[in-house]
């Protein structure tokens, strides 16, 4: 008797280790087949690991679009085309599903309920040929995988997760409310807190944990998506960081790399919520501060840039990206056409990797003005010599109000100063006393470039803004 056990231990074993090695084969196919990471994908950059690397170049990534759901918008081909001619290489895309004629992931039946285990093909199809356009435009997507807004109030009793309205979940056993009246900031949805380490809520996990392997099983074969956990969350990091650590495990496995991050909603970047974002670049390999964009004038430039600073002395210096810059002429949230196009301009010279105009009627999106602005900025970031290795530099403008200039300076080489309103200051050129300088000027707004001209540099150069949103670019060069 003991001997049949112990030969159908033997056996037992023998075929647990045979599926083993199956699988672990399989695995490395699939691994293999993917190939290595390639060095054209989009990364931080070698020699500028504040910037993104895309194709194997540092890159400034501009952008600007009228939907945050991108993949869903009737004309989004025509959209890409308008940002590419502009100059721009940067678009946020929402996994939303919120506005009229969006489509939802999942499979709806005859009588309006939807299936957790079926796909809506055509929601897919669209998300697929969306990223297929963007990376033949070479346009850089930022998925937002959570759309947050998508989970309360009148957009939660449409939602198929919302247990009235598929025949996949039961109220009683998933424990998700039907109705949340409150807004996302008092996070009553526990649909974001089902991970393990907070509910723990197995039977709503595996739903969420499909759909991002679905989302996945698209976009992991393109190498131009950055992916966002969520939009303006206030839930527990627990949540963020679990999707995130998910998300790259899945990526190693299939032999991709990608890189993520968090987007917090509180305005203020000191605020302790967004310090799990920049503390921790184990967990997110990128930060995002379009938060810092509800700030106004100078402080949005001094907040900004203390947090590239923070990470900086940290030692954990990562891209910092803008994928909403908040103002239009209709002024929600208080913020105008005018401060938004200063933020715009600022966030570029102080040092964001990708900077992005809000969609209408929080922002400007791909409004004419926002192409002239989108154009006139890679115009005159591509003109400037060094720009990745130039920093932020107030302290070379001298007789200057607040917010009345600003400075991006790789000094004895290159200036970059921005005037929002008319105005006027002095350039501290000391570091080029004496050297042959080429001035150029240009309109943003109409992108208008005014006749360069050719100076022996002097320990400081006076300059005039004769209208709004001017911008001045000071080269060592010239007869």
């Amino acid at each position: 008797m003991k001997n049949h056990l112990f030969l159908g231990q033997v056996l037992s074993l023998f075929i647990s280790l045979v599926l083993l090695s199956s699988c672990t084969s399989k695995m490395e196919q699939e691994s293999s087949s993917a190939g290595p990471v390639p060095s054209t994908a989009i990364q931080p950059s070698k020699q500028q690991p504040q910037y993104w690397q895309y194709k194997g170049k540092t890159v400034l990534l501009l952008g600007g679009s009228d939907e945050d759901n991108l993949f869903q918008m009737p004309n989004v081909e025509q959209q890409l085309d308008d940002l590419k001619a502009a100059g721009g290489n940067y678009v946020r895309n929402t996994m939303s599903s919120r506005d009229e004629g969006n489509l939802w992931a999942f499979a709806e039946d005859s009588t309006g309920q939807y299936d957790l285990r079926q796909w809506n093909k055509a929601y897919w199809d669209r998300f697929e040929k969306f990223l297929a356009l963007t990376a033949a435009r070479d346009i850089v997507v930022q998925i937002e995988i959570w759309a947050t807004f998508d989970f309360y109030r009148g957009e939660w009793d449409k939602n198929p997760f919302n247990p009235k309205n598929n025949k996949t979940l039961s109220v009683q056993r998933v424990k998700l409310p039907t109705s949340i009246p409150t807004h996302p900031i008092f996070t009553d949805n526990p649909f974001f807190w089902s991970v393990p380490s907070q509910h723990n809520n197995i039977q709503l996990l595996q739903f969420q944990q499909a759909f991002v392997d679905k989302l996945l099983s698209i976009s992991l074969p393109y190498d131009h998506v950055l992916y966002c956990m969520d939009n303006e969350t206030s839930v527990t990091a627990d949540w963020g960081k679990f999707w995130s650590n998910y998300i790259h495990t899945i990526a190693m496995e299939k032999g991709r790399q990608v890189f993520t991050t968090e987007m917090w909603d509180p305005h203020d970047l000191n605020h302790i919520s967004h310090r799990e974002t920049f503390d921790h670049p184990e967990t997110y390999d990128f930060v995002e501060i379009s938060q810092n964009n509800h700030q106004k004038g100078e402080p949005h430039w001094i907040n900004g840039l203390a947090q590239i600073e923070r990470l900086r002395r940290s030692g954990a210096l990562r891209p910092v990206t803008n994928v909403k810059t908040y103002g239009s002429p209709d002024g929600r949230h208080g913020h105008g056409l005018q401060n938004g196009v200063e933020s715009f301009v600022r966030s570029v010279l102080f040092g964001s990797s990708a900077v992005r105009f809000h969609r209408p009627t929080s922002g400007i999106g791909l409004s004419d003005t926002a192409q002239m602005v989108i154009k006139g900025m890679r115009e005159i970031t591509d003109q400037m010599e060094g720009f990745f290795e130039a920093e932020p530099q107030l302290a070379l403008l001298s007789d200057r109000s607040e917010n009345e200039a600003y400075c991006r300076a790789l000094a004895g080489q290159s200036y970059l100063v921005y005037f929002g309103e008319e105005g006027e200051v002095k350039l501290d050129l000391s570091a080029l006393e004496g050297a042959a300088i080429q001035m150029s000027e240009l309109a943003l707004f109409t992108n208008q470039w005014m006749e360069p001209q050719t100076l022996k540099a002097s320990s400081s150069l006076t300059l005039k803004a004769e209208g709004k949103h001017r911008l001045f670019l000071i080269q060592r060069g010239g007869e």
